[in-house]
């Protein structure tokens, strides 16, 4: 999985968990409603800044913006050297 649309996803689903609208994390992180939605559809590349500055808004660490979701089910990462791991695999 693309490492935008990891970031993307996962500042959704803890956005929506904590009943956020995008305007509202737009208001408390200081970013615009336009990044936001352009993050979560894995389309803006975070700087590590950016995602710090994102989980302290949305009140987690910034490693829950960047680890991979633990469901069986989740897909295959591709990694270098051409390896295949499998997302919330160590």
């Amino acid at each position: 999985m693309d490492m935008r649309k990891l970031v993307g996803r996962n500042v959704q689903r803890i956005r929506q968990r904590k009943r956020l609208t995008q305007e509202q994390l737009a208001e408390i992180s200081g970013f615009s409603q336009q990044y936001i939605s352009g993050l979560e559809k894995g389309r803006r590349n975070p700087t590590i800044i950016t995602i710090y500055e994102l989980a302290l808004a949305l009140g987690v660490s910034h490693m829950d913006l960047v680890r991979p979701t633990n469901r069986p089910d989740a897909p295959a990462l591709q990694v270098p050297g051409g390896l295949t791991a499998r997302a919330g695999c160590s």
